[in-house]
């Protein structure tokens, strides 16, 4: 990130949703939130992309192909975490680099859950700015502002209030690929800490691929440089170190498909994309 802006890949992923919702053919995706957690130029973007109008330069034609393309990646990733999140039922949700994200405002499986959204302060204030006119589904939604390249993450969330001692969802979207190795298995270090029992994590990550040098030019121009690949094996090797059993480790494209045939069409080059859902193993277990 650019010093004293918010996430702009944050901004990206968030128009991918204000598109998709609504759209025909996409199954169990809707995210009613996106559209109004937009700045309010990305807004007449989506406005302009749903009504159609004819592009004004070669720049905006390529725009809005991308545009598109990643809403139905976004439709495949939000549809698996969001069923993960309702597979947990856990009343302590902690959402690490929270970006956008809507879910305390659009799940009212999140009715008893408390919600903690971490992320860096910058993109928290433009967030909760926007936030207001949103009803808020979750019974409590705490703001934790982290940098996590630099901040003590377990503390932040001691002062918010998380207790360790009861199971948390724990919910790592778009963010592992923008830290190093070692600030990943940092992280990971913080989560075991305060997993009890029945505790799960939700990971997006990403394998090697030639497809990311191009994604990686592009986000590296908007200040959030991609630092981290894994593969299969060592994601759930990681995962384990850290106390954590895969149950399902799916690429997009398998997860599209389970959406509908539009999405598995629209991810089949995304098949370094993953999502590993893992649940907390206790000593002895």
């Amino acid at each position: 990130m650019r010093a004293g802006e918010p996430s702009q890949t944050a901004v990206m992923v968030c128009v991918a949703r204000a598109l998709a919702h609504g759209a025909p053919d996409l199954g169990r995706f809707s995210d009613p939130t996106a559209f109004t957690l937009l700045p309010e130029a990305e807004r007449l973007w989506v406005e302009r992309t749903r009504a159609r109008d004819t592009p004004r330069n070669g720049r905006e034609r390529f725009r809005r192909a991308a545009d598109e393309r990643r809403a139905m990646m976004m439709v495949a990733r939000t549809v698996a975490i969001d069923e993960a999140l309702r597979a947990a039922a856990c009343r302590q949700v902690v959402i690490l680099g929270a970006g956008l994200d809507g879910r305390a405002w659009r799940m009212p499986e999140l009715a008893d859950a408390t919600v903690f959204e971490v992320d860096h302060p910058d993109s928290q204030a433009a967030k909760r700015a926007r936030v207001a006119p949103l009803p808020q589904l979750a019974r409590e939604v705490r703001f934790v502002p982290v940098d996590f390249t630099r901040d003590e993450l377990g503390r932040a969330l001691g002062d918010a209030g998380h207790d360790p001692a009861q199971p948390t969802l724990w919910i790592w979207e778009g963010v592992i690929m923008y830290l190093t190795r070692a600030e990943v298995a940092a992280t990971l270090a913080v989560i075991e800490r305060r997993s009890a029992a029945g505790s799960r994590l939700v990971a997006y990550y990403h394998r090697r691929a030639l497809f990311l040098v191009l994604v990686g030019m592009l986000v590296k121009r908007l200040g959030e440089p991609l630092r981290s690949t894994f593969s299969v094996e060592a994601m759930r090797a990681l995962l384990a170190q850290h106390g954590f059993r895969v149950t399902s480790d799916d690429d997009l494209p398998t997860l599209g498909a389970r959406v509908s045939a539009q999405v598995a069409a629209a991810t089949r080059v995304l098949r370094h994309a993953r999502i590993a859902v893992a649940e907390r193993v206790t000593p002895g277990s």
